[in-house]
């Protein structure tokens, strides 16, 4: 699989797969043995904000599959695994459309094929004010709607999550507007960053995890992390995503990590690693601000939260 070196995060932030492997097993299958204290993943320019945090205890593995935010199936964040663990992810299909030129359904296999994957190791900070570093599997965005050919008038991306009450007990309660919609701007799914993700730690996605295809934005607080998509489509008017249209005064489209900006409940100032009782800062788009910043200019980022 490849790695790119320009996204390694130090060792020591790093969640670790301890339900499989060992820590030293790990670090020499990882390629991480020889990182520095200072090296960043995405983040050029935080070598001291990377030493400050480089202090934290790592996340065991057991927690990403066990301390889950997925609606679908349930609220209660370790009620999720054992809820999802029979979700049939394959047969699947992810189906591209829209105003694209070269619409196309993908069974799950055939995407894999066709895009491969590489490991990027990114930070992500949940908008309840906890986080983890977590090494996704996966390829850029980007590469899909450029295959897919987007139409001039294409300005955003819309996803949409499966929609089976039988399998997603979640979705049997009508708080929430379901199928699961979230949605980007198009240059935000075109930037290097973005990811659709197919695995965590060279494995599989697990069905707790998003299987067997989710979206990554590290900038952006989780929730806009989609996941079990089935479908992609290029619109021209922003969507409305199912948290936007639950609470629009809590959930912006953008979600961006904005530290300045409290949740009108509790301040997202700090946030907590998970395994680690400490709190610690939270970054300005959650450390890839030299990456990202540019695509905002002249918004004003309380505003548009």
């Amino acid at each position: 699989m490849k790695r790119s070196a320009r996204y390694i995060i130090p060792s020591s932030q790093i969640t670790q797969e301890s339900a499989y492997l060992n820590r030293r097993s790990f670090i020499k299958s990882a390629g991480l043995a020889m990182a520095a204290p200072g090296m960043l993943l995405g983040a050029a320019g935080e070598v001291a904000a990377a030493r400050a945090r480089a202090v934290d205890d790592p996340t065991l593995y057991a927690d990403i599959i066990s301390y889950n935010n997925y609606y679908e199936f349930s609220q209660e964040k370790t009620a999720v695994a054992a809820l999802a663990h029979d979700l049939v992810t394959d047969p699947w299909s992810v189906s591209v459309e829209g105003l694209v030129k070269k619409p196309r359904k993908y069974d799950i296999d055939d995407l894999k094929k066709s895009f491969g994957a590489e490991q990027r190791i990114y930070r992500m900070r949940c908008v309840e004010g906890w986080s983890m570093v977590i090494p996704w599997d996966g390829f850029e965005l980007s590469r899909l709607i450029t295959e897919a050919d987007p139409q001039s008038e294409a300005k955003y991306v819309k996803f949409t999550t499966l929609l089976d009450p039988k399998q997603m007990p979640g979705q049997r309660k009508s708080y929430f507007s379901w199928p699961y919609v979230e949605g980007l701007r198009l240059d935000e799914a075109m930037n290097s960053l973005t990811l659709l993700a197919t695995g965590i730690y060279g494995k599989p996605l697990l069905p707790q995890n998003g299987a067997p295809v989710r979206l990554v934005v590290p900038w952006k607080y989780g929730f806009k992390g989609i996941k079990s998509i089935v479908k992609i489509e290029l619109v021209a008017r922003r969507p409305v995503s199912l948290w936007m249209n639950t609470s629009s005064a809590e959930y912006g489209f953008y979600a961006n990590v904005n530290p300045n900006v409290d949740h009108p409940r509790w301040s997202q100032r700090t946030e907590r690693r998970i395994g680690d009782l400490r709190r610690v800062r939270t970054m300005m788009f959650n450390g890839y601000e030299k990456e990202v910043a540019d695509m905002y200019k002249g918004m004003d980022l309380a505003r548009y939260f």
